[in-house]
């Protein structure tokens, strides 16, 4: 248990509770704890994208997160995702004369890797990574980003992306759906900036998806009209097993992290 600065939905949050990092749900699935089922996955997609939103164009100045990945996102009892690890974090900035570059390999903008030059839209790559990460069920370090390349000569970024499908799901999840969280994670990772969509564009697509999800349920239900419809995008249908707080500390966060 520790105390971990965060941003949850767009609001800062410093809280101490029993927290666990998500690559831990996705590495030990099956083995300690319940599935992470896609209708959850796309929760967390969501809570990131609001954090991250809120860190580009609500805080002042405006903060990019420098090292977004599996092991800084942490999701409580609730399964509610949190934003954590902000010793890397800075205003957007060119540094050609930095000697190091840092953030976590796997998850870097190339862009940022060639030029030293970090945006927002480094982030927003960063977070691609890991929207892919949750759908692969698969972490840079075990050939994510290879594996998706290869999927996208054949979807050509918008459909097929059934093929990287994380196996222990066993096929229960929405096909339209996942297609449309993986299109938008294809151009997140755009290998040009300019291309990529921004966190708020983002947060609008998640929050479009899971308003068809639930009109979609709505619809099952004789009674329900789509005026009746009633969206409660802020509680996940699962409940979390009681998990105790593991994290490593990164290496690469601990450096140089004078605002």
């Amino acid at each position: 248990m520790k105390a971990n600065h965060s941003f949850l939905r767009g609001k800062p949050d410093l809280h101490l509770e029993i927290s666990m990092d998500m690559d831990w749900f996705l590495l030990f699935v099956g083995e300690k704890h319940e599935l992470l089922s896609w209708d959850l996955r796309v929760y967390i997609a969501l809570d990131v994208a609001r954090a991250l939103e809120y860190l580009h164009d609500g805080a002042v100045p405006p903060v990019i997160h420098r090292d977004i990945k599996s092991s800084n996102i942490l999701l409580d009892q609730s399964m509610r995702a949190r934003v954590a690890d902000f010793g890397l974090s800075r205003e957007e900035m060119v540094d050609k004369h930095a000697a190091n570059i840092r953030g976590t390999f796997g998850y870097l903008d190339p862009e940022y890797i060639s030029t030293r030059t970090f945006t927002k839209k480094s982030d927003v790559y960063s977070f691609g990574v890991l929207l892919f990460e949750l759908i692969a069920g698969r972490n840079p370090m075990q050939g994510l980003m290879e594996y998706v390349e290869l999927a996208a000569m054949n979807t050509e970024g918008k459909v097929g992306w059934e093929e990287i499908v994380d196996s222990c799901l066993d096929g229960k999840f929405d096909v339209q759906e996942l297609n449309e969280v993986a299109a938008l994670a294809y151009k997140c990772v755009s290998r040009a900036p300019r291309k990529r969509p921004s966190m708020r564009d983002i947060v609008q697509v998640l929050t479009r998806i899971l308003k068809m999800r639930h009109a979609k349920k709505h619809q099952k239900t004789p009674s329900a009209t789509a005026d009746e419809v009633s969206i409660d995008m802020d509680h996940p249908e699962a409940k979390a097993p009681s998990i105790v707080h593991w994290r490593d500390e990164s290496m690469d966060s601990t450096a140089d992290t004078d605002l």
